[in-house]
C-alpha cells in the first residue's frame, strides 16, 4: 500500500488563494516574501488581492499555484510520499517533494517557463479544447486528419482521464476539429479560456529558453520516484527528469497513463497538494477504488 502525492497545473488557481497561509503561519509568511524576491515582483500582493483576469496571466499563474502546492506539502506533518507526480506545471512541485530541486530553483524554472510560455503564446495566437465522452483514439485520429488535410497544428495535449482529452494547436485547426468531434459523437468539444496552445509544437520557442535553464540549474537525486507528463512511468535519472521536464512543453500530459502507473505500482492513497480538488476527482475517474485527499 503505496501513498503517491500529486500536485495540481494551470486552471487551479482563485483569488484570494495563499491569504490564510500568510495571516497565520510565520514559516508561510518568509516563503511568500522569498517568492517575492526571487520573481522581482510581488507575487504575494496579486495571489490575495488580484481578479481572476489578474490571476489568470501565466507568469502569474504558474509561481501562484505551484507557491500555494508547496506550501500545501509543507503543512503536512511527516509527508513521506512514496511515489510523486505533478500535473504539467505541477511536475516542478513534485519534484521539490522528491528532493530533485530546491524550492528557490524550482520557482526559478517556473518563472522562466511562465515567460516563455507567455512569450510563444503571443508569437503564435492559439488555443485548446476539451473533448468530452469520445475514445482516445478517435480523439487522436481526428487531429492527425485535420492536421493532414489543413496544414494547421491540431494535437492531443492532456490526457485527464478516460473520456477526457485536451487538444492544443492553432485557432483555426481547433475549431475545425472541434466540429468533427462532435460529428464524431463527442458529447462536447468546448475551446478553453486559454492564453495559448501549450503542450503542442506551438510551445516549441519557449522549449529553447527553458533547456538552457534547465541544465544551468542543479538537479539531485530523487528521494522516491517521479512519474513524468511525458513518458507515464517511474523515473528516478536526474538527465532523464531533465530531458522529460524539457520535452513536456511540446508533448502531451499523460496524465491517466501516470495515474495507472503509478497504481500498477501498488499506489493505494492519493494526497493532491495544493489549489483545488481537479486531481483528486480525475485519479477516482480512472481508478475509483482509490483512497483520495486534499491539502489546500
Amino acid at each position: 500500500m503505496k501513498h503517491a502525492f500529486v500536485f495540481p497545473g494551470q486552471g487551479s488557481q482563485f483569488p484570494g488563494m495563499g491569504k490564510e497561509h500568510y495571516e497565520n503561519s510565520a514559516f508561510a509568511k518568509k516563503l511568500f516574501e522569498q517568492a517575492n524576491e526571487i520573481l522581482g515582483f510581488r507575487l504575494s500582493d496579486i495571489m490575495f488581492n488580484g481578479s481572476e483576469d489578474d490571476l489568470k496571466q501565466t507568469n502569474v499563474t504558474q509561481p501562484a499555484v505551484f507557491l500555494h502546492s508547496i506550501l500545501a506539502y509543507k503543512s503536512i506533518e511527516s509527508a513521506t510520499p512514496d511515489m510523486v507526480a505533478g500535473h504539467s506545471l505541477g511536475e516542478f512541485s513534485a519534484l521539490v517533494a522528491n528532493g530533485t530541486l530546491s524550492f528557490e530553483d524550482a520557482l526559478q524554472l517556473v518563472s522562466v517557463r511562465a515567460r516563455a510560455m507567455q512569450k510563444a503564446c503571443e508569437l503564435n495566437p492559439s488555443t485548446m479544447a476539451a473533448v468530452l465522452n469520445l475514445a482516445d483514439d478517435k480523439v487522436e485520429a481526428i487531429c492527425a486528419e485535420v492536421q493532414t488535410e489543413t496544414g494547421e497544428i491540431v494535437v492531443p495535449a492532456n490526457y485527464n482521464c478516460p473520456g477526457q482529452l485536451v487538444i492544443s494547436g492553432s485557432i483555426k485547426g481547433i475549431e475545425i476539429a472541434c466540429e468533427r468531434m462532435k460529428a464524431a459523437g463527442a458529447k462536447r468539444a468546448l475551446v478553453l479560456p486559454v492564453g495559448g496552445a501549450f503542450h503542442s509544437p506551438l510551445m516549441m520557442p519557449a522549449k529553447e529558453e527553458l533547456a538552457a535553464a534547465i541544465e544551468a540549474t542543479k538537479f539531485h537525486n530523487p528521494t522516491c520516484a517521479v512519474y513524468q507528463n511525458v513518458v507515464a512511468k517511474a523515473v528516478m535519472d536526474r538527465d532523464e527528469i531533465k530531458q522529460n521536464l524539457v520535452d513536456q512543453l511540446t508533448g502531451p500530459v499523460r496524465w491517466t497513463q501516470s495515474v495507472q502507473s503509478m497504481i500498477a505500482d501498488g499506489a493505494s492513497k492519493f494526497t493532491e497538494s495544493g489549489p483545488g480538488k481537479v486531481l483528486q476527482g480525475l485519479v477516482l475517474k480512472i481508478d475509483k477504488s482509490m483512497e483520495v485527499s486534499g491539502v489546500s
